[in-house]
């Protein structure tokens, strides 16, 4: 595949938290749903591990216990001058709903051509999927770039920075954190990761600290990609919020 215009590409990243504050906020059902689902975690955990507190640690990242509070992008706009700008958008708070539909209304007016890409990290086996996943239970008409369920693997649209890093390595899995360490770039995790989001939502309600992670993770990602093209220079110093 040749590499994409940087125009063309939408460089997304998402940051979840489980549906409930407590495993045992949970109704007796989803207790169920959520013991079985812990069990196959549970041998990989320390033994002090209960399923509450797989629950508050690791419910966030599965689309059926958990839910996006943030969602940010990165793209290149034209202000009013009509000059080229890279900027950075985020819409987060409590409303999954409303988050997600901000998502798919932007894609679907800016981001519907089939030379349009969207980048991330992980974005095939995560954000994507897990967006997907909370629109459906959300009843939300998936925006047509990220309905990839009748695509066939080449029409996919989606670009991710960890396959990029494979070169083909099926059992290679690389932090972010870690890519941007080893190719100069700064680390978005000098803040929180993404184990503390769900921390910091529960315990802090600090969603603007959140989405600032969110943002610091998707300029960083952004950053990689120039870097895997040879065009490290075309970044700015500089990203603006729009």
């Amino acid at each position: 595949m040749d590499t994409p215009r940087l125009s063309n590409i939408l460089f997304l990243d998402i940051e979840c938290v489980p549906q409930h504050s407590s495993f045992y906020d949970l109704d007796d059902q989803m207790q169920k749903l959520w013991e079985k689902k812990a069990s196959y975690m549970m041998w990989r955990a320390e033994e002090w591990t209960t399923v509450a507190d797989l629950y508050d640690n690791r419910s966030g990242i599965y689309a059926e216990f958990g839910k996006i509070i943030v969602i940010s992008v990165w793209a290149i706009i034209q202000n009013e001058e009509w000059n080229r700008v890279f900027s950075v958008r985020s819409f987060s708070g409590d409303d999954e709903a409303a988050i997600i539909s901000w998502l798919f209304e932007y894609l679907n007016g800016h981001f519907n051509k089939t030379y349009h890409r969207l980048w991330g990290h992980n974005i095939k086996e995560f954000d994507i999927p897990y967006i997907c996943r909370r629109a459906i239970v959300n009843n939300i008409p998936l925006a047509n770039i990220v309905d990839v369920s009748w695509k066939k693997p080449w029409e996919v649209n989606h670009l991710d920075t960890l396959e990029y890093w494979k070169f083909g390595d099926r059992k290679n899995f690389t932090s972010l954190d870690l890519l941007c360490r080893i190719n100069g770039i700064d680390t978005p995790k000098d803040d929180i990761s993404w184990e503390q989001v769900a921390r910091v939502y529960r315990d802090e309600k600090d969603i603007a600290r959140i989405q600032t992670y969110c943002e610091k993770d998707v300029v960083a990602t952004a950053k990689l990609f120039l870097k895997f093209v040879g065009k490290s220079h075309e970044m700015p110093e500089d990203v603006i919020n729009w």
